[in-house]
């Protein structure tokens, strides 16, 4: 494929790494100059070989002239597709170059992108941005494979209004603030987080079992719920509720840095985050962090790749799941 610049996907640096290489605005423009180089991009990612149909992953495949929105045949199960078959961006009728644009939009802005910039910045429908926003975040939807070898900081907040400067037991159920749990890996960063029902023992220890390897360090604050942990892994506390936050290497310093992080987002792009999506936005935040050393055109080929095999239609993305929903779509 021709005059668009590959870039392939990577695995992000080792922290520390003391330059990245960015994209302006201006080098965004002219690196999608119209619609055919940005779908020329789409598709030596999600192609990296060779295009294959997005229904049934046949390669014997052509190209059909003047077909579109569905330029290529798929001979094996003789269905027309194009490169957002078989990806997040399926039935969309949106443009790719907005797509791109999109994608660039989320990967550099460091608390996200609310839906109502993204539909004034490239001239879509607010109810589209938002829609085009969740879509982006599936890339996030499923963590990296693997377990964290540790050491691991572990520790749970609460994202939300209405009882923003409550303790935990003060917080009264029904309520909009709901509970995020984390884990961050000290030695190469990355971070894992779910949105959680409780903060019950049994939701927080199995958290930690299905993201932890057995026998890795395990560092917590004074939750009980973490002490019986200690026969599986190599776990320290450290007691917040009587004043003490490190004691020598026994810290959660760390993930409570990228809860500040989260906390800055909803309170300055979103403003309310339901929730029914708070795992959606807690994710996409963790899988930012985790690309955070990338340079940006790989931030965004990771993005982009990541959305192969992904599919979210809006009846379920508005579907009841038994969660408040809020009044207002971020």
């Amino acid at each position: 494929m021709g005059g668009v610049r590959y870039y392939p996907v990577m695995t992000h640096n080792a922290p520390g790494k003391a330059y990245r290489e960015g994209l302006s605005l201006i080098d965004l423009m002219e690196m999608f100059p119209d619609e055919a180089s940005a779908a020329e991009w789409f598709e030596e990612l999600i192609w990296p070989v060779e295009r294959a149909c997005g229904h049934c992953g046949s390669v014997t495949t052509r190209e059909v002239p003047n077909a579109k929105p569905m330029p290529y045949w798929c001979s094996d199960c003789r269905s027309y597709f194009s490169v957002k078959t078989g990806t997040a961006l399926s039935h969309s009728k949106i443009p790719m170059r907005k797509w791109a644009i999109a994608i660039y939009l989320e990967i550099t802005s460091l608390k996200g992108v609310s839906s109502m910039k993204l539909h004034r910045d490239i001239s879509v429908s607010q109810k589209a941005a938002w829609f085009m926003l969740h879509r982006i975040r599936e890339a996030w939807a499923v963590p990296p494979g693997g377990k964290l070898a540790g050491p691991v900081e572990v520790d749970e907040t609460y994202v939300g209004g209405l009882e923003k400067n409550k303790h935990e037991h003060q917080r009264t159920p029904g309520g909009e603030k709901a509970p995020v749990i984390g884990l961050k890996d000290r030695e190469t960063g990355e971070v894992r987080v779910s949105a959680i029902a409780d903060t019950s023992g049994p939701t927080l220890r199995g958290f930690v079992r299905e993201h932890t390897r057995p026998g890795a360090q395990v560092y917590s604050d004074g939750h009980g719920a973490y002490r019986r942990l200690d026969g599986e892994y190599r776990h320290n506390a450290v007691e917040h509720g009587v004043g003490t936050y490190v004691i020598e290497q026994a810290h959660t310093n760390g993930i409570e840095s990228f809860w500040s992080m989260l906390k800055r987002a909803y309170q300055g792009t979103y403003h309310k985050i339901s929730p029914k999506h708070l795992d959606r936005y807690a994710r996409q935040f963790a899988g930012k962090h985790n690309l955070r050393e990338m340079d940006t055109l790989a931030q965004m080929a990771d993005v982009a790749a990541a959305l192969v095999g992904r599919r979210l239609l809006y009846s379920d993305l508005t579907a009841d799941n038994g969660l408040p929903s809020g009044s207002r779509a971020a």
